[in-house]
C-alpha cells in the first residue's frame, strides 16, 4: 500500500509540470529545449543504466534490449512518415504540425509513466528501502513527463481541453502502474525489452520532434540560450538520478 500511496505524490508531481507547461505556453520554445535535454538525460541516465543493471543482477544479454531501442525508434519514425504522413523539412518544419504525432508522443510518455508506477511498486517488493529511493526517483522526473506530455500535445496544435485530458492521464498512469504490482509480477527479461523500446521512442521524440521545432524560428539571439537549456535538461536529470540513488 504504501508503493500506491507514494504514487500519488508523483500525480501530483506530473499533474505540476504539465500545468506548468500550460501556464507558459508562450514560452514553449524555450521549454521544449529544456525537455529535448530531459529526454536525453532519462534516456542516457535513467533508462539505459537500469538495463544494464537489471542484465547483471538477472546475468541475461542486454542485446534484445538495444534491438527493441532501435526497433522503437524506427516504429515511430515509420508511423510519422507511412501513417502519420508526416514530412519533415528544415525550412518549412513549422508549418507541419499533426495533431496525431503530438497524442501518439503523449501516450508513449504515460506508458512510461504507468511502468514508473510498477517500477515503485516492484521495488516494494524488493524492500522498503528500495521503494523509497525509487519513488524519489520518479516524483522528482515525473514533473518533466508532465511538462514533455503538455508540450508534445501543444506544439502538434492540440487544443488545450485535449492537452489538459492526456495530461491527466499521464498523471494518474503511475498510480495504476503500482496498484497492478499488488496483483502480478513483471519478469526482468520483459522489463528489459520495454525499457529499451520505450528508449528508443524518447530518442525518436527528442532528437525528430523536440528540437527541431525549439529552433523552428530560426533566430540566432536566442540559439545559445536554447542550446543551453537542453544542456540544463539533460544535467538536472543526471542530479535527480544520481541524488536519488
Amino acid at each position: 500500500m504504501s508503493a500506491v500511496l507514494l504514487s500519488l505524490a508523483a500525480f501530483f508531481s506530473t499533474f505540476a509540470g504539465g500545468l506548468f507547461a500550460l501556464k507558459f505556453r508562450d514560452r514553449v520554445h524555450f521549454i521544449l529545449s529544456f525537455t529535448a535535454g530531459v529526454l536525453l538525460g532519462v534516456v542516457s541516465f535513467d533508462i539505459l543504466p537500469e538495463i544494464f543493471e537489471l542484465a547483471r543482477e538477472q546475468r541475461i544479454d542486454a542485446t534484445g534490449a538495444m534491438i527493441a531501442l532501435v526497433v522503437g525508434f524506427l516504429l515511430f519514425h515509420s508511423l510519422e512518415k507511412f501513417v502519420l504522413v508526416h514530412r519533415v523539412h528544415e525550412s518549412d518544419y513549422a508549418e507541419h504540425h499533426h495533431p496525431q504525432v503530438g497524442v501518439l508522443s503523449a501516450l508513449a510518455l504515460a506508458g512510461h509513466s504507468f511502468i514508473d508506477g510498477v517500477g515503485i511498486g516492484l521495488a516494494f517488493q524488493v524492500s522498503k528501502a528500495v521503494g523509497i529511493i525509487v519513488a524519489i526517483a520518479v516524483i522528482a522526473h515525473d514533473f518533466c513527463d508532465g511538462l514533455n506530455t503538455v508540450s508534445l500535445m501543444l506544439v502538434h496544435r492540440n487544443t488545450t481541453l485535449r492537452s489538459f485530458g492526456m495530461l491527466v492521464l499521464d498523471a494518474f498512469a503511475p498510480v495504476l502502474g503500482a496498484a497492478s504490482t499488488l496483483v502480478f509480477r513483471v519478469p526482468a527479461a520483459m522489463l528489459m525489452l520495454y525499457l529499451g523500446f520505450f528508449a528508443g521512442f524518447l530518442l525518436y521524440i527528442g532528437a525528430s520532434d523536440i528540437l527541431p521545432e525549439a529552433h523552428s524560428q530560426n533566430r540566432s539571439a536566442i540559439t545559445g540560450s536554447l542550446i543551453g537549456l537542453t544542456c540544463l535538461g539533460a544535467a538536472f536529470i543526471f542530479v535527480v538520478v544520481h541524488v536519488a540513488r
